[in-house]
């Protein structure tokens, strides 16, 4: 159905050249692109546009009433934090989300992560790059503990779609999944309080929303209660976990490990507690779990169908 002029304000943050954005095309009128958006241009690329389509670019009040031909926000994520929904709301505009296509790709990294530290992959990439194999009196280079997760228990934080993936997952490599009580949501059957999980677990995955609620879920005080050498990974938010109490727990050596996709501010152009060279057993990866070419080409078949469906008048995924 084609009725409708769309723009695209940040889309090289979805195709890297590799998607294909026929769908899109296929739903609108007309389908402008561009690169990337400052907030003094929004305003500007907006204009006679009746359909938006933005990944990070703030929507602010002030984009809503100069842009009275808006009727239709779509996110191309699932965060809407930089919407201003409220005034979407007051302008009469409906705002839409993407929701569970990066599922298989963010389990299997989650898994990735805990695997590289349970098998202490970059130490051993490391030590070959620095020729300490080459000249080992045997065969095999065996400078790292190596730990199984067969027979390991597994506690998550979140068990929706995606934590429930990641379950899946660990339960395949023959770990025993617990599964956390988050606050500020109805207790459940099979949900253990963090003071009850944490002592039990052998590794720790997040998959929960950041809200007032779970900001700085995992601090100093939830970390003492994990075991000694037991691993943490966030594939979820950052500000789940309080980043200085992660640095300093890993430079005691208390945790035997952790990993995180995620940081408190991205990029981190400012630098973050996480990035010091000195922190031993941590991976940080570029907020890249979400981000294999199959995710990101379920993140344009869902903008097209919810712009499909909009304009049928039984929208999907609507937020706010």
């Amino acid at each position: 159905m084609q009725n409708s002029s769309a723009v695209f304000l940040d889309y090289t943050s979805l195709d890297l050249g590799d998607l294909d954005l026929s769908p899109l095309r296929q739903v609108f009128a007309e389908l402008t692109l561009h690169e990337k958006t400052t907030p003094a241009q929004v305003i500007e690329r907006l204009q006679g546009h009746s359909v938006a389509i933005s990944n990070k670019v703030p929507l602010d009040a002030a984009a809503f009433a100069a842009c009275p031909d808006l009727k239709l926000v779509l996110v191309s994520a699932t965060g809407t934090n930089n919407i201003d929904l409220a005034a979407a709301r007051a302008h009469g505009v409906t705002v839409c989300n993407c929701q569970g296509y990066g599922t298989p790709s963010v389990a299997q990294h989650t898994l990735l992560l805990l695997l590289a530290l349970a098998t202490r992959l970059q130490d051993y990439q490391a030590a070959v790059r620095a020729g300490r194999w080459q000249q080992s009196e045997q065969f095999c280079l065996l400078d790292f503990p190596i730990v199984e997760l067969a027979g390991k228990t597994l506690g998550l934080l979140g068990h929706g779609e995606l934590g429930s993936a990641v379950a899946r997952l660990a339960e395949a490599f023959g770990m025993r999944v617990l599964i956390g009580q988050l606050p500020g949501r109805p207790v459940r059957d099979g949900r253990l309080p963090l003071d009850e999980l944490l002592p039990q677990i052998d590794a720790l995955t997040l998959h929960c929303p950041l809200t007032e609620q779970t900001r700085d879920l995992i601090g100093a005080e939830q970390i003492a209660l994990m075991k000694p050498g037991a691993f943490l990974v966030n594939t979820g938010r950052g500000g789940l976990v309080n980043e200085p109490a992660l640095a300093a727990a890993l430079r005691s050596g208390h945790l035997g490990g952790a990993a995180t996709d995620v940081l408190t501010v991205e990029p981190p152009k400012n630098g973050n507690p996480l990035l010091d060279a000195d922190i031993p057993r941590l991976i940080v990866t570029p907020h890249s779990a979400w981000g294999s070419r199959e995710a990101r080409q379920r993140i344009v078949g869902q903008l097209a169908e919810s712009a499909e469906a909009f304009f049928k008048g039984a929208a999907v995924r609507v937020v706010g």
